[in-house]
């Protein structure tokens, strides 16, 4: 009904527009009314249909039968659910009877296996056939020795170089590896290629070459975890130099020889069952002896994390706690293997590689960050500079990109799903998948982009490390800059945060619309209920455009007063010099007093004895500013040299002589202590003197006569001579 409607209404828009443009002066009216026909009206049936559509009874049992239908497709999709689940549980308990069937039939398997082997080796001894497999293996490894005896100086060449530099160190890692790597190619032509060489029974020749391919693989495992461990080196130095994975030399060794085991193991398990699998073994044969020999994975894994090295209790303030702690995670982990190789037995393939990537790969990135900080840090003699850590940024970044998109290939191939068949669907999986995944990259390029924001914000912060001499304009820069950039940092990290979250709710399909406005909604109840929150903060942004204080420097407000320490949103913290540290909002701040800003006048006053030689005074002190404003460790934070401005006042015991001079702000206390240490000496070898107040006590014999003698003249009106 409605696209019946919408087409009536588009017959009429063009006679309504010519109608308008007959309208418009001087327009050829005659031509466009016979050039335009009226439109023809619909057809009965239609208008028939229009009025049943409109009946409220039919719209009301169109609207029962859309809901009768959504009901039904519900049922229908809990009903498949529980079916899937169902066939699930059913198909685990045939694989595990079949598992179980298989078991007694395992030995007929292996007699028929040997048969079938002692067919194709029908024109050659067993014990022939080793040998030659070995003396290959022999050839490939002397072939490798005799390249490594013939690399060795260059090798020491490249171990001995003195690694001074962070680039210096990736190239002697990068040219280790390449030694190696070709090292182990020599062995795989030395042994492959030459056992190809030959002509075999084609059996035989599937076989070996299982064999030799596991020992080329655990070979490129081997080098890979010497390159990564380091486990072998001669010095410390040397194994922090080629070291990539940043661990002591005793954690190196442990995980050299844990991971060649577990590989070792597993290759020669792959490399034998694919040789059952061309001896013609039954598949749950082969699941038989997978899984037994899964377990000795499962064992060395086990072993591998009861035994892995940990930090010795000295180091750890409470060493009960984290022993704990340590045993704890050692049966987690212990139970999640288990877990892994129940499911891996089960056939529960998808949640076994979601439980295995779901550990591994936040290990795997924790492990790269380190390793790429370890590799990529600077030398001793040489200063982090902004270039070095942006490349540990986008190396430690684009890994992570890497391990995160060969974690979705590879679970999607685990699963089975097709992606380049999902981009093309349009249902609510295919939308809720992709979704997540742009979600997944929005948040990548973030965490990139606050990566860099935070690298050179905090390599400008080290820059203004150094103190630059006090009231230049260098030293001024660097306190803005202490002051604004830790702002700026956390904005930028909210401002990104935000913006990231919207953009990846929006990918999954949220209208973020509505959140904005509701966000909006609340932030204006939340400043009408936090009025006192919404001053701080603004007051803070005004003290930060007036420049009011910055970090680092002396300020007094009201009762309180320090050393600014920190600049947050709401309010400041400040030192006091005895220690105490004050947390003030900036809407209780009021007016301001900074005592670090450009200079301050130090006012002294001494007071001398009446009899002082005031002009000499005068001389002594101007020397004593000299000779302060010439020393070395004072003169650059005085300004304007001690000096005395004259007499201040005339006091009940001495003449008080005001002096002042001008210095850095802060210094003025040190310069002052000086001072007065030069003036006492000096003013005790001028013989001139300190007045200090005196308090006279006449005897008690001379007191009490001339108290009685005054009362008997208030009595009597005359002395005790005018009465005798």
């Amino acid at each position: 009904m409605t696209d019946i409607k919408h087409g009536a209404r588009f017959r009429i828009w063009p006679g309504i527009l010519l109608c308008l443009l007959l309208l418009i002066p001087g327009a050829p009216s005659r031509v466009w009314a016979q050039a335009a026909p009226a439109p023809a009206p619909p057809p009965p049936q239609v208008q028939e249909l229009l009025k049943l559509l409109d009946d409220p009874s039919v719209r009301e049992w169109m609207e029962r039968q859309r809901q009768r239908s959504e009901a039904v497709a519900e049922a229908s999709e809990q009903v498949t659910a529980s079916e899937q689940l169902s066939t699930r549980v059913q198909e685990t308990r045939a694989r595990l009877a079949a598992l179980v069937a298989a078991v007694p039939r395992m030995p007929e398997e292996f007699r028929r296996a040997a048969g079938l082997l002692s067919q194709e080796l029908r024109s050659r001894p067993i014990l022939d056939v080793v040998l030659l497999v070995l003396g290959f293996l022999v050839l490939g490894a002397g072939m490798e020795w005799l390249f490594g005896r013939a690399s060795a100086s260059a090798r020491a060449r490249i171990v001995d170089r003195p690694v001074e530099t962070a680039k210096a160190r990736a190239r002697t890692i990068a040219l280790l590896f390449a030694l190696g790597l070709a090292g182990v190619t020599i062995f795989g032509l030395g042994s492959i290629g030459a056992f190809l060489v030959f002509d075999w029974p084609p059996l035989l020749r599937r076989i070996v070459l299982a064999y030799l391919s596991a020992a080329f693989m655990l070979r490129l495992v081997l080098l890979a975890c010497r390159v990564l461990l380091a486990p072998r080196s001669a010095t410390a130095a040397q194994s922090q130099a080629g070291r990539v994975v940043p661990i002591s030399d005793e954690a190196a060794r442990f995980w050299f020889g844990r991971i060649a085991l577990f590989a070792g193991w597993f290759l020669l398990g792959w490399a034998t069952v694919e040789t059952t699998r061309t001896l013609g073994f039954s598949l749950d044969g082969r699941r038989v002896l997978a899984y037994a020999l899964g377990i000795g994975l499962l064992v060395i894994a086990v072993e591998a994390v009861w035994r892995r090295p940990v930090a010795p209790p000295s180091m750890v303030a409470a060493p009960e706690q984290p022993v704990r702690h340590h045993v704890i995670g050692t049966w987690l982990v212990t139970l999640y293997l288990v877990l892994l190789w129940v499911l891996w037995v089960a056939g529960l393939m998808g949640l076994f590689w979601l439980a295995a990537v779901a550990v591994l790969l936040p290990q795997a990135i924790a492990v790269t960050k380190a390793s790429v900080r370890h590799v990529l840090r600077p030398g001793p003699g040489e200063v982090a500079r902004s270039e070095q850590k942006l490349s540990a940024v986008y190396v430690d970044r684009g890994i992570r990109v890497l391990l995160i998109a060969g974690a979705v290939l590879f679970l999607a191939y685990a699963w089975q799903i097709d992606l380049v068949e999902l981009t093309s669907r349009d249902t609510v999986a295919t939308r809720a998948i992709r979704g997540l995944l742009s979600s997944v990259v929005i948040l990548l390029v973030a965490d990139l982009i606050w990566q860099i924001i935070k690298t050179h914000i905090d390599n400008t912060l080290a820059q203004t490390t150094p103190a630059a001499p006090p009231g230049s304009e260098e030293a001024l820069r660097q306190a803005r800059l202490r002051t604004l950039l830790p702002i700026f940092r956390s904005m930028s990290f909210v401002v990104l945060a935000v913006v990231a979250v919207l953009m990846a709710l929006s990918s999954l399909g949220v209208e973020i619309g509505p959140l904005i406005a509701g966000a909006g909604i609340v932030g204006v109840a939340v400043g009408f209920g936090s009025q006192t929150l919404v001053k701080d903060v603004i007051s803070g942004v005004f003290y930060l455009l007036d420049d009011a204080f910055r970090v680092g420097e002396y300020i007094q407000s009201g009762s309180y007063k320090g050393t600014v320490e920190k600049l947050g949103f709401r309010s400041v913290k400040l030192r006091h010099q005895r220690g105490p540290i004050f947390t003030v909002p900036y809407g209780q701040l009021g007016a301001v007093q900074n005592m670090s800003r450009d200079w301050v006048i130090d006012k002294m006053t001494l007071n001398v004895t009446y009899d002082t030689d005031l002009d000499k005074a005068k001389k002594i002190i101007k020397q004593i500013g000299k000779e302060l404003a010439a020393d070395p460790e004072y003169a650059h934070n005085i300004l304007e040299p001690l000096k005395m401005q004259g007499v201040e006042q005339f006091g009940e015991f001495a003449i008080e002589l005001r002096m002042k001079m001008m210095t850095r702000p802060g210094e003025q206390f040190v310069i002052r202590r000086r001072a007065f240490a030069l003036i006492k000496k000096a003013f005790d070898e001028n013989g001139i003197k300190f007045a200090f107040p005196t308090v006279q006590v006449a005897g008690r014999d001379e007191v009490e006569p001339a108290a009685a003698r005054q009362v008997l003249t208030l009595v009597k009106g005359k002395t005790p001579e005018e009465g005798a």
